[in-house]
């Protein structure tokens, strides 16, 4: 992210909020930061001025006590051409994971000769934010599903419903379902093999999909489903149209909690 020298501490700020919320938003709320700065005894090692690395660093630590993080500074730990802050996290377990960096960088622009014409009509040179989010997304991933256990929260399952027909008869009424949730982007799925009903829902709570809703005579005379919950609790004659409205609330929740500011 490229910014002027007066946006610097406002997009720090307003980068590592939405850094904290995104993570907040996947289960994740226990955060420690560690200020990477450059080591006064190796200066030579570092490409910059002692000036900018000062500035630069200032812009980081103001940026993390506005968050109201717990942080340390770890002498040494910047790149050779940046200063940084690392967020790590941890999870259900008490592990503790590096994932979000946010660096604030000069030498880029001046090797570039990146510049702008500022509202003085002169020529400046911007600074640039390099921010990644989670770091390697594979990893992420994995250290989502260890957090949760393999027991994704709707919004981010593969399968967020299935579908468990009594009989074979009340396949058509499953079609009807799957395709209310369907339409409204939701990911249904429909069991529609062999096999006793009961064993279908335990194999649904051991993959543990959030929600199993079982399909028979009296749902479909009604329009509605039997919801089994993940945890065992169980919900009967809930109107089909009520539960699509919840998941789909529910799901639309946590997507615009990952909305960058401003969008």
């Amino acid at each position: 992210m490229f910014c002027t020298r007066e946006q610097l501490g406002p997009e720090l700020a307003s980068l590592l909020e939405f850094v904290l919320r995104l993570l907040r938003t996947f289960g994740l709320t226990e955060f420690e930061a560690e200020l990477g700065t450059r080591s006064e005894a190796e200066a030579d090692k570092y490409l910059g001025s002692p000036g900018e690395w000062a500035q630069a660093q200032a812009a980081l630590k103001d940026a993390v006590e506005a968050a109201g993080l717990d942080y340390v500074v770890a002498e040494g730990e910047a790149s050779y051409y940046a200063p940084k802050v690392d967020v790590h996290v941890r999870d259900a377990i008490g592990r503790r994971w590096q994932l979000s960096t946010l660096q604030v960088d000069f030498q880029l622009l001046q090797r570039f000769e990146l510049e702008y014409t500022g509202p003085d009509n002169a020529r400046h040179r911007p600074f640039m934010i390099h921010w990644a989010l989670f770091g390697s997304i594979e990893r992420f991933l994995g250290l989502v599903l260890e957090h949760y256990a393999g027991a994704l929260p709707p919004w981010l399952a593969s399968v967020q419903a299935r579908l468990v027909p009594i009989a074979d008869r009340h396949l058509g009424y499953a079609a009807v379902v799957a395709g209310a949730l369907k339409a409204v982007g939701l990911r249904p799925e429909v069991e529609d093999s062999g096999g006793r009903m009961q064993a279908k829902v335990r194999d649904a709570q051991l993959a543990k999909v959030p929600y199993t809703l079982v399909l028979g005579d009296r749902d479909e005379q009604a329009e509605a489903v039997s919801v089994r919950l993940l945890g065992g609790s169980e919900r009967r004659g809930v109107p089909l149209q009520d539960f699509v409205a919840h998941l789909q609330a529910e799901v639309a929740a946590k997507a615009t909690a990952a909305h960058l500011p401003g969008e």
